[in-house]
């Protein structure tokens, strides 16, 4: 065999076994790879919520706590106004790198936030336009759908709002500005940005508070109401303030600028205002010749003295105010802003700059429209405080007036009265059925198991099914009486059922007997015995009704103290016997009715006295007939006689 032919063989086997050890190892490498990206996939995944609807409470609870975030942001954006000092004795201006630090870091965590909410906003499902026209609307949840309402709305708009634009303007392009012939073009870029930034943030901002957002009222309580209405009156304060140093800043650079120019040595003079960082840029510019020149700059001097020649207007007191620390330059600020507002720049009277009478214009407008927005949202702050106590006052005058027109007695007008103020008392002027009515059927039958736990503390209603208990409450009307009221009376109608909820009574039955009743108790449960016993049941299952009977009450029930109580009608009850007349007829419940009533426990005695008088009655007399049988007749004695 040729020798060609083995060593082709072996480089056949060998290739083969190559291959497959190729394709193994591709298999485990890459396999293995696969599946790691996948559980990363995974792990990921579970760290990123699903869609989540607007109105779910942890929703809610971002939404506040996003809203406060964003007050601290519109709070900090003004803040960068004042980062920026005037050195008066060496003619500069530089950076207040403690603030800066400061606003830099607060400005970053709004941001992180804002950013936060963006991607939120993926991942929240929202409510379709088209669908609002009936009802509250359909819920769109498909994420990619989700995304697409999302990025055509204000995505790009709060992508903006959340770059950082002041932080690196402050950080980068301002340090490396000062000191050199570019310096106030840097000064100019972030006196520019910010307000480009605040204006829309604001517009984002403000519906979130006024309930203008697709997820309603963040705010709903009237103390929110008013913290907010005290913010903008702060915010406004706060911002014209901080508007007003910045402005005065400028002055007072246009002011040394001026001097610069006239002074010979303009190269120089332009890196002498501009010192970036303070100590750095004096030691830098100390060999200059016309360093010195410079702080003695009479021009330069007067740009600091109310009484040179250059124009400050309404900025007359920032020129000492920029050389301040920072505190006083925040808190002076904040004064002059309140100042103005309430004033509506009354007692400022500004230069003939074209930029600060637009200024004192915007202070005025500002002010009016504050104005009118706070009086109208403090009238309906005070007006909701004090609206219950307005509804009293006119309820108490329209009974007033009925009782004068009906010519009622002193004592009339007097337990009417005194009935009308428990009554308000008791329910603060709130209609519970009003209430209720529009909530769905399985919360008010839950709520009305929660306000009604009472009714199972009744023996009776303790021995009943639960649909016959949530049938009852939903009857169940609130009653209030006054100390003295006759809840029944004897030989009256008994028209109610009426379960006792707070406050004594005694009931006092047609023979004397008096019996206490309190919390709990209930007085005419006898009605409910009475319709079960006058009403009989069709071979259907209908109830047959035995028309032409009234029950009359054996007994006076009288309130002891004020009273609140809940009644059932005997309309309502004779729905209720009608519908579960069946479940009534339960031995359990007819002998609890009839043990816990003192109705049936006064018929009770009444009839065990007059059966027991009956057979005393009974023996007495079969004992006279026997004593009559063994007595001697007369006309046998007679004969005896003879």
């Amino acid at each position: 065999m040729p020798s060609y032919y083995h060593s082709r063989a072996s480089q056949q086997r060998h290739a083969k076994t190559s291959s497959i050890f190729d394709s193994k190892f591709h298999s485990v490498l890459y396999g293995d790879a696969k599946g790691w990206a996948r559980r990363f996939h995974n792990a990921i995944n579970s760290y990123i919520p699903g869609v989540m609807n607007p109105h779910a409470e942890v929703v809610q609870k971002w939404n506040k706590f996003f809203v406060i975030s964003c007050l601290v942001a519109i709070f900090v954006d003004p803040l960068f106004f004042i980062v920026l000092s005037v050195k008066q004795e060496e003619k500069c201006i530089f950076i207040d790198w403690g603030m800066t630090k400061a606003v830099v870091s607060f400005r970053s965590l709004t941001d992180a936030i804002y950013l936060l909410n963006i991607l939120l906003q993926f991942r929240l499902a929202y409510v379709a336009p088209e669908s609002r026209v009936v009802g509250a609307g359909e819920l769109v949840d498909h994420p990619k759908k989700i995304a697409k309402h999302y990025l055509q709305g204000f995505f790009f708009v709060d992508l903006f709002l959340v770059l950082p634009l002041p932080q690196i303007i402050v950080l980068v392009l301002l340090p490396k500005g000062l000191g050199t012939s570019g310096a106030n073009y840097a000064k100019n870029l972030l006196r520019a940005v910010i307000p480009v930034q605040y204006i829309p943030r604001l517009f984002r901002f403000i519906p979130l508070l006024i309930g203008q957002s697709p997820n309603g009222f963040i705010f709903e309580t009237a103390l929110a109401n008013f913290f907010i209405n005290l913010f903008t009156v702060v915010l406004s304060g706060h911002i014209i303030g901080l508007c007003w140093y910045l402005f005065g800043f400028q002055r007072v650079n246009q002011c040394l600028r001026d001097a610069c120019r006239d002074s010979g040595y303009l190269d120089d003079c332009k890196k002498f205002i501009d010192c970036g960082r303070l100590k750095n840029a004096i030691e830098e510019h100390t060999s200059n010749p016309n360093r010195n020149s410079w702080k003695n700059n009479s021009n330069a001097s007067a740009c600091f003295t109310s009484d040179g020649g250059f124009s400050y207007g309404i900025y007359a007191q920032t020129v000492n105010l920029t050389g301040e620390n920072t505190i006083t330059k925040y808190t002076y600020s904040l004064f002059w802003g309140f100042q103005q507002i309430s004033t509506l720049a009354g007692n400022q009277i500004p230069s003939y700059f074209v930029w600060e009478i637009l200024f004192t214009i915007a202070i005025i407008g500002i002010g009016l429209l504050l104005f009118a927005f706070l009086i109208g949202n403090m009238q309906n702050f005070l007006q909701a405080l004090g609206r219950r106590r307005s509804e009293m006052s006119l309820r108490r005058r329209d009974v007033d007036q009925w009782m004068r027109h009906r010519l009622l007695p002193v004592e009339l007008r007097r337990r009417v009265i005194e009935a009308e103020r428990y009554h308000w008392a008791a329910t603060r002027g709130v209609n519970e059925e009003m209430l209720l009515e529009n909530l769905p059927e399985d919360l008010q039958r839950d709520i009305r198991r929660h306000l009604f736990k009472f009714v199972k503390k009744v023996w009776i209603f303790h021995l009943m099914d639960e649909h016959i208990l949530d049938a009852v409450c939903e009857k169940l009307k609130q009653k209030i009486y006054i100390m003295g009221s006759e809840v029944l009376y004897a030989g009256g109608l008994v028209e109610k059922m009426v379960f006792i909820v707070r406050g004594k009574l005694e009931s006092i039955g047609h023979d004397g007997t008096v019996e206490a009743l309190s919390e709990g108790n209930v007085c005419g449960e006898e009605l409910l015995t009475w319709f079960l016993e006058h009403s009989s049941v069709s071979k259907d299952g209908r109830k047959i009704k035995i028309s032409g009977q009234r029950l009359i009450s054996n007994r006076t029930v009288k309130c002891l103290t004020n009273v609140e109580a809940f009644s059932l009608s005997a309309a309502d009850l004779e729905q209720v016997t009608s519908l579960f007349a069946r479940n009534l007829r339960n031995p359990l419940v007819q002998g609890a009715i009839r043990y816990q009533s003192p109705y049936w426990r006064a018929m009770a005695a009444t009839r065990i006295q007059v059966a027991w008088r009956y057979r005393q009655k009974r023996l007495k007399h079969g004992k006279n007939s026997r004593s009559n049988n063994f007595a001697p007749h007369p006309s046998n004695s007679s004969f005896m006689r003879v």
